[in-house]
Order: C-alpha cells, then structure tokens, then sequence
C-alpha cells in the first residue's frame, strides 16, 4: 500500500496506484497456453468453469492482505517462498500467468470437495465475447480461442456434471465505473462521489448484460450437445457476484481519509461504498437471476457470500505479526494495490484465497442439492467451509 508521509506524494503516488489498478481485467500480453484440464482421475466427470476473473482464480495468490512486508506480507502471499525470500506467482497461477488469464490453484471449480475431474476455462477479463461461439461473434482472447469452443473439443466423450458460468461483470464495465469512483476519492480539491453518475449508466447498461448473459448461456447448450452432451445429462448454473466493499456503516476507518487507501486498500466515498454494496451488486444479481430464468440455467446468488469478509470490513483485520492470516478473521477480497512490490494491480478487489474457497464450498453445496435457484452467505466468525445454502423464493 502507499505509505508516503506527505499529502500531495500520498496524492500522486495513490493517483498513478489506483487509476487503472482496480481492474477487472488483466493487460498482460497474450500468449496461448494449453488445455486447463486436470488429468482425469478414474475418468471423473467434469465440472467446468467458463467466463470471467471472479471465478478463473484472479488474486487467489493471496490469503487475507497485510501492509507488513516481512516473511511475504506477514504470510498473506502464496507465491512467497521462505527459502529464497522471494515471490514466484507461477506456484498459484502456473502457466496462466504469462497471459494474464491468473487461473489459480484455489479456483472455485478447484476448491470444490467432490469427485470431478476440473476443467477451468475462465480468463481474468474475459467478457461474453471471449466465452460465445465463434459462429455468435466469439473472439479469441489473450491468445486463446473462445471458451465454449474449447470446451466443444475437450468435454468430446467426457462425462460431464456441471458447467458454471460466471459472465457479466466486464460486459457491464465494472471495473471502469470502480475506477471512476476510486479517481473521484483521490482528487486532491473537488472529488465527489460517483454513486448518482454511475448508476445511470449502470441502468442504461443492464439490459445488454442480461442479454449477453443470455445468449451466453445459449452457446454452452450448444457446444455441449456438439460434443455428445444433449440437455438434462449436465448441470449449467449461472452465478452473480460478492460484493467486494462493505457498506459505509461497516468500514473500519470512518473518516474519509487517505488512510482508506494508504492503509485499507479501499479509496472510495461512503455513499459510494453504500451505493456498490446495497444496490449495484443486487442490481447485477437480480438481472443475472432473469438471464438463468431465460436461459434455463440452475441460479447461485453469491451477492451476500462475503458479508462482513469485505474489504475494510470493521469484522476483518489485516495479518501482522502477531496476527498471521486465516480464515475467520481475514479478509476475502484483495485490496486496491498499487502493483509495485505487492503484486498484480490486477488482482485488487477479487476473491482472494479464503474468498475463493468460500465459493468453492458454496458451489459443492448447490451441486450435492438437486437443480434449484439458490442463495449462498457465510456464517459470521467462521472459515470458508462454513457456507450456507437456502432456496431463493
């Protein structure tokens, strides 16, 4: 984090760490990889991962965040190896990591406790154009062929469980909209909150993401019954987004000061912070939720998965010293980094190690249940293996 005494260094060093660190997306050159396919144990069935970062694995290299850089962030940093004291990302993101695609090791699809064999397609970045066919304008991306295209060839005479889909996010601009908010906080004289500009375009945007999201879900039908899987001998669930922000009302530090940056990794407004928490990720999930409807996909609602893990969430605390990471007291979302030293400005504000597992428990318990639309939360005070499932009404 930014630890400059002064504020206009503070100003200009957090200007150049948060304008384009909170994105979505990576921008590291493409490159393409091999099939993200496990050897197949026994000839498992396959469990499939398709879309976008908050289920590729994106900052999973990390466990819980800490401004202590001593023993690789006070033991937060994954890719750290003691022997050396130095930092190798590829221990979490193996050759994903030449791309930018950061598919980690605690993925959800990876972090789930069943008999499967996992197959995680997803791209940190990807939009709906990156996952469709190529015959529905799917591109390639990031040297790689669109995600249902591969999924076409390397699901051919594989039993396959389940596909879930996590798309939406980068077709909505979410990481812009997030950046805006953030440039707003770190003007100097005159910044004010994003929240009322912001969600008019969310609004007018909307609509196309419940269609890609759609048209999506389309196109997995269809690859999956080119390769020999015709409807109802797999599972295809659809899910929305944790919010990665608390609302105003629960951020550890409550005047708004650089310290939310320098020190918490959360530069935003408190009408900003409230406005993302309580209704821009519902707002994203309720349209998600219509776009499963239509498209005849199971729902997993992971709007509230995070609730109180947050970033700067006054229920979390950094690691130090005397407090290594777990679990219980973490958080379960990387904060804003500048990307200097501490890792990727492309891993700020995604599900971390903890917030990852969390989700891979979340989709273990939606897949030991029969076909439904389901709502996932954590239980306060507890680890990632205490999700809670209950049917959405």
């Amino acid at each position: 984090m930014i630890t400059s005494p002064s504020r206009r260094s503070r100003t200009l060093a957090a200007a150049a760490a948060t304008v384009c660190a909170l994105t979505v997306s990576g921008a590291l050159p493409a490159s393409a990889s091999a099939s993200r396919a496990e050897p197949a144990a026994a000839e498992a069935p396959l469990l499939v991962s398709l879309g976008d970062s908050f289920i590729s694995g994106e900052a999973g290299r990390w466990a819980g965040n800490s401004n202590v850089s001593a023993n690789g962030y006070s033991g937060t940093d994954r890719a750290w190896d003691p022997a050396t004291d130095k930092s190798d990302p590829y221990r979490v993101y193996g050759s994903s990591y030449d791309n930018g695609c950061n598919r980690s090791d605690v993925a959800e699809v990876q972090s789930v406790t069943l008999d499967v064999s996992r197959l995680n397609l997803a791209c940190s970045g990807a939009t709906s154009k990156a996952v469709l066919l190529p015959e529905s304008g799917g591109k390639p991306f990031k040297g790689e062929r669109s995600q249902t295209r591969e999924m076409e060839d390397v699901t051919a005479g594989r039993a396959v469980r389940a596909v879930v889909v996590s798309i939406g996010g980068n077709d909505l601009g979410f990481s812009d909209i997030i950046t805006d908010c953030a440039s707003e906080f770190l003007k100097p004289f005159g910044g004010e909150p994003c929240a009322p500009e912001a969600a008019q375009q969310v609004a007018q945007r909307l609509p196309d993401v419940r269609q890609a999201a759609v048209n999506t879900l389309a196109d997995v039908r269809t690859a999956l019954g080119r390769a020999g899987h015709p409807a109802g001998s797999y599972r295809l669930i659809l899910q929305s987004y944790p919010s990665p922000l608390p609302d105003a009302g629960r951020i550890r530090y409550a005047a708004e000061t650089y310290d939310r940056l320098r020190y918490g990794g959360c530069p935003f407004f408190d009408k900003d912070l409230s406005w993302a928490h309580d209704e821009l990720v519902p707002d994203i999930s309720s349209v998600l939720a219509d776009a499963a409807d239509e498209g005849g996909a199971e729902f997993l609602d992971l709007s509230r998965s995070f609730e109180g893990r947050e970033v700067c969430s006054t229920s979390t605390r950094q690691a130090d010293a005397a407090h290594p990471p777990a679990g219980d007291t973490s958080e379960w979302v990387r904060f804003v980094t500048s990307g200097i030293g501490q890792g990727q400005k492309q891993e700020s504000l995604h599900p971390n190690r903890y917030g990852q597992q969390a989700l891979g428990t979340c989709l273990t318990l939606q897949l030991e249940q029969p076909s439904g639309d389901r709502r996932c939360t954590n239980t306060p005070g507890r680890g990632p293996a205490t999700m809670r499932l209950n049917s959405i009404d």
